[in-house]
């Protein structure tokens, strides 16, 4: 059961609005994820602005960060998290097996990096000298870090509030593992 709702797009008022479309004046599409965020415009405004950055300027491939993003929603049991990203990932590339690799915890880099990272807030030395090899380039290790962060941070905000899935968006085997609470 939802413990804090999506706002409804008719209850936004001019400072909601105006925290998600400051120059466009077009609301993006409704979203679960967003109309949550709506419930506190300030906090919205500046995460918004923070993860587009995420989204849409990392210097990390979109595969390589959707699969991070999955490894951590899959890891702190994110149905949301998992159920838009799945369907970003395999629109970036990403293949069946490798988001397989993810659910069953493949020991691929990757996965060793947000497993790390997630369990100790940091990397051992091995990792991180085979993940900085892996990307060579620092803004990319630093981009790889700030994705986990944010997407755990995501992960606990949806999983507190139980955030329900977007209509017509599918779990993906997610229940069969977890059930629908988190």
């Amino acid at each position: 059961m939802t413990r804090l709702p999506p706002l409804p797009r008719d209850e936004w008022d001019a400072e909601t609005i105006a925290a998600f479309s400051p120059r466009e004046g077009r609301l993006p599409p409704p979203n679960n994820a967003l109309d949550l965020l709506a419930r506190h415009p300030a906090l919205a405004k500046a995460f918004m602005r923070y993860n587009a950055y995420t989204l849409n300027r990392s210097t990390l491939p979109v595969a390589t960060r959707e699969l991070a993003i999955l490894r951590v929603a899959w890891r702190r049991r994110s149905r949301y998290e998992w159920a838009q990203h799945v369907k970003v990932a395999r629109e970036a590339g990403v293949t069946d097996a490798e988001i397989e690799q993810v659910r069953s915890g493949a020991p691929t880099l990757l996965n060793r990096v947000v497993d790390e990272l997630e369990e100790r807030t940091d990397l051992s030395d091995e990792t991180y000298r085979k993940i900085a090899a892996e990307l060579g380039d620092d803004r990319q290790l630093m981009d790889l870090v700030f994705t986990v962060g944010t997407y755990g941070l995501l992960a606990m905000a949806f999983n507190t509030f139980r955030l329900p899935l977007d209509d017509g968006v599918s779990a993906e085997d997610f229940d069969d593992a977890f059930g629908t609470e988190p």
